[in-house]
């Protein structure tokens, strides 16, 4: 019996090694700065959105400007195109619970 072997095509391979670099930089830039953000706990406005069931990522927008997501549970990181990361605390729109 015969093995094939699939081939990855060159944009398929540029797009997996971008994705490497960009977690590398990621969890070297949080290294760097003398704290640990663990990827598993903080999360970008769109995976909050999704891991919490929420209708839109303008709910968690609207958390973040009105404080019910406090400053301490969002992480700005502009060197990396201005992504922030809420922690994956659950809200509803009053108070977290934890």
């Amino acid at each position: 019996m015969e093995t094939t072997t699939q081939h990855i095509s060159p944009e398929i391979a540029a797009v997996i090694a971008d994705n490497e670099r960009f977690i590398a930089e990621v969890e070297n830039y949080l290294v760097q700065n003398g704290t640990q953000f663990p990827l598993t706990e903080w999360l970008t406005i769109a995976e909050y959105t999704k891991q919490f069931g929420l209708k839109s990522t303008m709910v968690v927008t609207n958390w973040m400007k009105r404080g019910v997501i406090p400053k301490e549970n969002i992480l700005h990181v502009p060197e990396l195109n201005d992504i922030r990361l809420i922690k994956a605390v659950p809200y509803t729109g009053g108070e977290p619970h934890e």
